[in-house]
């Protein structure tokens, strides 16, 4: 059971371990954070930065990326992985944004989320970064570490989601999300949680974690 409140102790914490939050994946307009947030799907930010730079030299805008051809997409996008699906729906994706919202990345979810390779995950991360509007972000990490302080006791990402909004004020949830994000990415780790070093470890609720 979640106290009442125990969840804004734990964004109090995290807030403090982290006073700012910066998105970690390059990007100079809403479009090539679209793009890099396709790409980052099963991979770590840095390959991405690694990419997208001679990606965008090559197409700079979607109307020029919907002219792409999936084996020139793939050359240059091979190191993130899974790059097949990737580039297709990449190029599905500038497709859509150039004919249906005119070149311009749309700002609803119900808009972005009609794009080729743009789930929930992914609108959100457009609406809090791109756009400033409330966009809570459920990843691999958020899922693990808000299961793991009992914020959550879901394994879907759209339940996680619903769940994190009924604890947070709307206006707390992209920046809550991304530091959920970030905690799971340094700090509480998938096989070997950094517990000692734990700013919110008197709050997490976890039978695996490391006695101090």
């Amino acid at each position: 059971m979640v106290g009442i409140d125990r969840p804004a102790q734990i964004s109090t914490r995290l807030r403090r371990a982290m006073p700012t939050v910066q998105m970690e994946l390059t990007h100079r307009s809403p479009w090539e954070l679209l793009v890099a947030t396709i790409l980052s799907a099963q991979c770590t930010d840095q390959r991405v930065n690694q990419v997208t730079p001679r990606l965008f030299s090559r197409y700079p805008t979607p109307h020029a990326m919907a002219k792409a051809t999936s084996t020139e997409l793939e050359t240059l996008i091979r190191s993130t992985g899974f790059y097949k699906n990737k580039a297709k729906n990449l190029i599905g994706c500038a497709q859509v944004v150039t004919t249906q919202f005119k070149g311009r990345v749309p700002d609803t979810m119900e808009e972005l989320t009609v794009i080729p390779g743009v789930g929930r995950k992914t609108a959100n991360v457009l609406l809090g970064t791109a756009f400033g509007k409330p966009g809570l972000v459920v990843d691999t990490h958020v899922k693990r570490v808000a299961n793991r302080l009992a914020l959550t006791h879901a394994s879907d990402p759209e339940q996680i989601e619903r769940d994190l909004q009924a604890l947070y004020p709307k206006t707390q949830w992209t920046d809550v999300s991304q530091r959920l994000l970030l905690h799971g990415r340094y700090v509480c780790l998938a096989r070997k949680p950094r517990c000692l070093v734990c700013q919110i470890y008197d709050d997490c609720e976890w039978e695996g974690k490391v006695s101090t």
